[in-house]
């Protein structure tokens, strides 16, 4: 299994780059963001994930250990195929990826060339759990301050008496809908959805 290659960059396309190490030149498949990394006769090194068929022998090539990690959760969801998921993350930064993800957002996953609405429902159900740390900082303070606001919201709403199990739920809608809403208009909301 090759895991890695560092070598002169040969040829360089906006989707595949030949590295020519030790006498060979490898037939690399690249996203755009390792392609722009990546300059016509300079020295490189790569991350590779091999993958081996009846028919091929493939390799993907990373420019950071985290772009091919989210390139296995990618592949290791039913329905996304190695060519997919490198699309994916030629459209979407891994961070935007990230939190498509962990915020639910389908529409921006399937605004990807070749992934469908069940394909990208099914990347968020596989990989939601398992995208934390591609999430950069300024998105998690800013679910820190939603779930703080949520938080105070139900707090409000308990001392009214409406269980904290029903205004969850309906927080959790507004929230995506109205991410940047104040306490009392997510209070207000939730009471209009009871």
């Amino acid at each position: 299994m090759i895991y890695s290659i560092r070598g002169l960059v040969q040829e360089l396309t906006p989707t595949f780059a030949v590295i020519e190490a030790g006498g060979i030149g490898y037939y690399v498949s690249v996203s755009l963001q390792t392609s722009h990394n990546l300059k016509l006769n300079s020295e490189v090194f790569l991350f590779i994930q091999q993958i081996i068929r009846e028919d091929a022998h493939l390799l993907f090539g990373f420019y950071s250990k985290e772009e091919k990690e989210m390139f296995n959760l990618l592949i290791s969801v039913n329905g996304v195929g190695p060519v997919s998921a490198l699309i994916l993350l030629s459209s979407l930064s891994l961070s935007d990826a990230a939190n498509a993800i962990l915020s639910g957002n389908s529409g921006l996953i399937q605004k990807v060339k070749g992934i469908g609405v069940k394909t990208a429902e099914r990347i968020i159900v596989d990989l939601r759990d398992k995208v934390g740390a591609f999430s950069i900082s300024e998105e998690k303070l800013s679910n820190f301050v939603n779930n703080k606001i949520k938080n105070e919201a139900l707090s409000a709403l308990e001392v009214l008496g409406i269980s904290k199990k029903v205004s969850e739920k309906i927080a959790d809608r507004v929230l995506k809908q109205k991410p940047e809403a104040s306490v009392e208009e997510l209070v207000k909301e939730i009471l209009k959805n009871i």
